[in-house]
């Protein structure tokens, strides 16, 4: 049986880890005293938050889909809103009536793919944004030959660029892919790939599997 390789460090029974890419939280100050919710799309974000022991708990969550929403509960988020698109765009028009007369901060990445923060502005949302983390490229993992027919799981743009920094494709190889924005990041001769339900790690892995039904 080939190989499954999912480019991060969750693990799954009958999947192998290819950590090629490192988050980092950024160091920060932060006063939330005059913000009345906080949007997520990103666990990071959260963790971040948490590295840098930001008081953030009482101030309404507003975060893009169920597992990011489970971390956030984790740490006894005021939990006020979970979006069920699971993509950012989606997610900002899902956000608007909800954040209407809120100030607001977005809680973000270094580098997004998104355009959130501007489609709340366009309908009259006060949005701030607070850059809390970024992605790396795994400079320390060791190149390995991959078999053969392997289904490789892409869980973000970031996992795409670091995959190629690092890896040729194999006309063999299959994608599975998280969702249609990280599809568009796939170099044009991958033509062999599948967008999962959901953006859900766990739905990309149960996806993945099934290729083998």
């Amino acid at each position: 049986m080939a190989k499954i390789y999912l480019l991060n460090n969750q693990k799954f029974d009958g999947v192998e880890n290819l950590e090629i890419f490192k988050v980092q939280s950024l160091k920060f100050d932060l006063d939330l005293t005059s913000y009345d919710a906080l949007v997520f799309t990103s666990k990071s974000a959260i963790y971040a938050l948490e590295d840098n022991k930001v008081n953030w708990k009482s101030i309404p969550s507003y975060l893009i889909a169920p597992a990011t929403a489970n971390i956030a509960n984790e740490f006894g988020a005021n939990i006020a809103f979970i979006g069920s698109s699971g993509h950012g765009n989606e997610f900002a028009k899902e956000l608007i009536p909800h954040l209407k007369d809120k100030k607001v901060l977005y809680v973000k990445a270094k580098i997004t793919v998104s355009n959130l923060p501007n489609i709340l502005r366009e309908n009259e949302i006060d949005i701030d944004e607070l850059v809390s983390y970024e992605t790396v490229c795994n400079k320390n993992l060791k190149h390995i030959e991959l078999e053969d027919d392997s289904i490789i799981i892409f869980t973000s743009p970031s996992s795409v660029k670091c995959f190629f920094n690092k890896f040729s494709w194999n006309s063999s190889y299959k994608a599975i892919v998280i969702g249609k924005t990280t599809a568009t990041y796939l170099p044009k001769e991958i033509k062999n790939y599948q967008i999962s339900s959901s953006t859900s790690v766990k739905d990309c892995v149960t996806l993945a599997l099934s290729n083998f039904n």
